[in-house]
């Protein structure tokens, strides 16, 4: 009941600083509307925000996974961009299964955002019980789970292991 009531303050404050109109019609509305976010998507949040409690990890995040992150995304800008401008260099497309260590929730959309905000690659989906994401790769590598993973997740996995688990 915390997130709900937190969750329809947080919109129905959006709203009136979005929206300032400080009559009470609009301000009718705002609640209505903010009452429907609330039914619509209280239940996407997860049911326990992970806290980082250690310093170091934040450390770790900005010194060590930010770096990497930029650097894997820069990398395949630029591949991704010399693919469109050389049309005739091959591409094979298509979805691999790669396994994760990662066990949290926080982790996991970490990890799966890291893969999808690289140009190149897209996760498809998750199974948390058993540890695989589906990822759509632009130029697969490799088909097999072991190699698709230490191409895909390792360098990811790795860093989000310190900061998340």
């Amino acid at each position: 009941m915390k997130r709900k009531t937190a969750l329809f303050i947080i919109a129905f404050v959006t709203w009136v600083f979005l929206n300032w109109v400080p009559d009470t019609q609009h301000l009718i509305i705002g609640a209505l509307a903010s009452l429907l976010v609330v039914f619509i998507t209280a239940d996407l949040f997860t049911e326990r925000q992970y806290t980082v409690k250690h310093h170091l990890r934040y450390w770790y995040f900005f010194t060590w996974y930010l770096p990497v992150f930029l650097w894997e995304c820069f990398k395949a800008n630029i591949d991704v961009a010399y693919r469109v401008l050389h049309p005739r260099l091959p591409i094979r497309p298509g979805i691999v299964k790669v396994k994760t260590k990662l066990k949290t929730d926080t982790a996991l959309t970490f990890l799966a955002n890291s893969i999808t905000l690289t140009p190149g690659t897209l996760t498809v989906d998750i199974n948390k019980d058993e540890g695989i994401l589906y990822v759509h790769w632009i130029d697969v590598k490799a088909k097999d789970i072991e190699s698709a993973t230490k191409i895909v997740v390792e360098r990811f996995e790795r860093i989000l292991t310190k900061i998340f688990e």
